[in-house]
């Protein structure tokens, strides 16, 4: 009896382990699938990311791959890039035609989408009450004008695009403000088409510095007589 009540111990013992060895390895399995889940999660994640980056900065950063100075160096690429939506490229460039009272200059930024930033720079001979009522009778009463040092700005902004111009007085060189027929002004315009329709302020405010930094250059180009200094921006536009 001693040795069967031995045996059935020894068995007891033996079933015990048994069911202790197949917990641990249900429990080792159940942390190597939980290892193996979260694995593969950081990689989705990785993936995931990767991915992302990649659709950003190839499809997203062409405005941001330009030149740090767009328009033969005459605008900073941080004005263009509030002007035009996201794209995954975009191209840059400038003409400069004549001299003096005869200067033309002008620059267009495209996109791979649809819309693009333009500007264009003359020298021509107007006064700010002409120039006014040119540009007044264009823009209407959605206009907002600023003024600062005697240079003139008037802006608009719709659904469709933004225009905008600057009035800034220049004798160029080659002429003699005494003799000239009325008073001559460096004349800058910048648009841009197909904009978001909920872009606001900040792009009118875009489309402008670019019209201001051409208008800057070409004051320089047509060497106007009268020396003088330019603001490094202008008054900021507020939304509403």
């Amino acid at each position: 009896m001693a040795w069967e009540e031995r045996e059935r111990a020894k068995a007891r013992v033996a079933d015990q382990q048994s069911d202790r060895m197949a917990e641990n390895r249900e429990w080792i399995a159940t942390k190597e699938s939980a290892k193996g889940f979260f694995f593969c999660l950081a990689v989705l994640c990785l993936a995931g990311g990767a991915a992302w980056f990649g659709y950003v900065q190839i499809f997203t950063k062409g405005l941001e791959r330009l030149p740090a100075k767009v328009c033969d160096g005459a605008v900073d690429r941080d004005v263009v890039i509030p002007a035009l939506p996201k794209t995954r490229s975009a191209e840059e460039g400038a003409t400069r035609q004549g001299a003096g009272e005869d200067l033309h200059f002008s620059c267009q930024v495209y996109t791979s989408g649809e819309t693009f930033l333009t500007g264009w720079v003359d020298v021509q001979r107007s006064s700010l009450q002409d120039w006014l009522r040119y540009y007044g009778a264009d823009v209407r009463d959605d206009a907002v004008r600023v003024s600062v040092d005697g240079i003139e700005v008037l802006a608009k902004l719709d659904a469709a695009g933004g225009i905008s111009s600057v009035y800034i007085p220049c004798a160029p060189k080659g002429v003699q403000a005494d003799e000239s027929s009325g008073p001559y002004a460096i004349i800058a315009e910048a648009s841009v088409i197909a904009t978001e329709e909920d872009a606001g302020a900040a792009v009118r405010q875009a489309v402008t510095d670019f019209a201001y930094q051409l208008a800057e250059r070409s004051y320089k180009l047509a060497e106007c007589q009268a020396p003088r200094g330019f603001p490094e921006e202008l008054p900021r536009y507020k939304n509403g």
